[in-house]
């Protein structure tokens, strides 16, 4: 069996946690029924289990279970979010704001609504990633609807203020949409004392399956209009038609659950093991740290090589060590990430760029490794590069 190599990418996906799917499993053979058929036990089965999914998601962000609608991820989330707004609030105002460094599910449906006639505030960032928070008030307006701003980062890890961003969105009756994709789970996060009025989540981040997400939608103080993107049966009080995916669905409340039960010892250990990698690295000179060096993910160390092509950086690493140069939504894109480009950076300098993505099932073995991998390969890609010069 050929050696498959270490992840160190979780950013764009986590392995399933057997306890979630020791959880699912019955919900695909024995409890199969649709929880809409509500005329016999194997409908009440299966709406038990979602009804228990969604207290638990509810509990999770400080909401009510009246609150989350599910969808089929972080992407569908969002664009149910910025579109249904847009549409909802369209006599009070087209001005939307979010973030240069938004993960392109929040990007691109803003950037669909400017052909529409609406106008959006793209802010720009820090050199540590992070927004000025003067900037984001002075840039709502009267016919401001919606400011979206992600929690954490999915390529730097940066972890944005919610509850400033949220007050002050709320002293001037904006409402606040926050990307929480990487959040949950691995940070604290109550949508009442952060003010947050929406909110995306998915499972698949935080060692759940592929394919559920969930949407919270506040509906006191205020309550939050949304038109709805996907129409048909009218089941998420007909936000989000279609027959809900129970074993999904069970599957994310329990990684969820998971996550913040164990969110504090996590968080530990995975603070260490990114210390330890970046202990081993940096000494070599001329690795850029990307995004604020506290404010992150405790699993995410971003960084910027000087002096090596970003290509041959990550040919190099692929045989040991699985990671990724940014986003993997757009890893097939090759132009340098536009979170690095906000930072500041040069083009040569953004595209030269690891994200390592520490996670759950990592290990002080394996995170060694890897450190040794990147030395190696970084040493060689600079020799290489010096020796082609001394000949020109």
């Amino acid at each position: 069996m050929s050696h498959r190599p270490i992840y160190l990418d979780s950013h764009s996906t986590t392995p399933m946690d057997e306890r979630v799917l020791e959880a699912m499993l019955p919900y695909f053979t024995e409890r199969f029924g649709n929880p809409s058929s509500l005329s016999h036990a194997y409908g009440w089965e299966a709406e038990t289990a979602v009804r228990q999914a969604r207290q638990i998601l509810a509990d999770a962000i400080h909401a009510t279970p009246e609150e989350i609608v599910f969808t089929s991820g972080a992407t569908e989330a969002n664009n149910l979010v910025i579109k249904g707004v847009a549409e909802a609030y369209f006599s009070k105002g087209r001005h939307i704001i979010t973030v240069e460094t938004e993960h392109h599910a929040v990007l691109d449906p803003c950037r669909y609504l400017q052909t529409l006639g609406f106008e959006v505030t793209f802010l720009p960032v820090q050199q540590d990633g992070l927004i000025n928070l003067v900037e984001l008030e002075q840039a709502i307006r009267a016919d401001t609807i919606l400011v979206s701003v992600m929690a954490a980062n999915n390529e730097i890890g940066v972890l944005h203020p919610l509850a400033e961003i949220g007050a002050i969105c709320r002293q001037h009756q904006v409402l606040f949409h926050t990307d929480a994709a990487q959040a949950i789970g691995k940070m604290s996060i109550d949508v009442q004392a952060m003010r947050i009025d929406l909110m995306s989540l998915t499972a698949h981040k935080v060692y759940g399956p592929k394919g559920i997400g969930s949407l919270y939608v506040r509906r006191r103080h205020p309550r939050v209009q949304l038109a709805p993107q996907i129409q048909g049966g009218g089941q998420e009080r007909g936000m989000r038609s279609g027959t809900l995916y129970t074993p999904q669905i069970v599957g994310f409340a329990k990684a969820v659950e998971l996550g913040i039960q164990e969110q504090e010892s996590d968080s530990q250990r995975l603070l260490q093991l990114r210390q330890r990698l970046w202990n081993a690295i940096s000494p070599l000179g001329g690795i850029h740290l990307n995004g604020h060096p506290e404010r992150r993910l405790s699993g995410n160390l971003n960084i910027s090589v000087e002096g090596v092509d970003g290509s041959a950086l990550l040919l190099g690493l692929q045989s040991v060590v699985a990671v990724s140069s940014g986003s993997a939504c757009s890893s097939v894109n090759l132009a340098p990430s536009h979170v690095l480009l906000a930072l500041g950076h040069s083009q040569q300098l953004a595209h030269a760029s690891v994200r390592f993505g520490i996670g759950r099932f990592n290990t002080a073995v394996e995170i060694d490794q890897v450190a040794q991998q990147v030395i190696t390969t970084i040493n060689c890609l600079r020799q290489a590069h010096s020796a082609v010069f001394q000949v020109v």
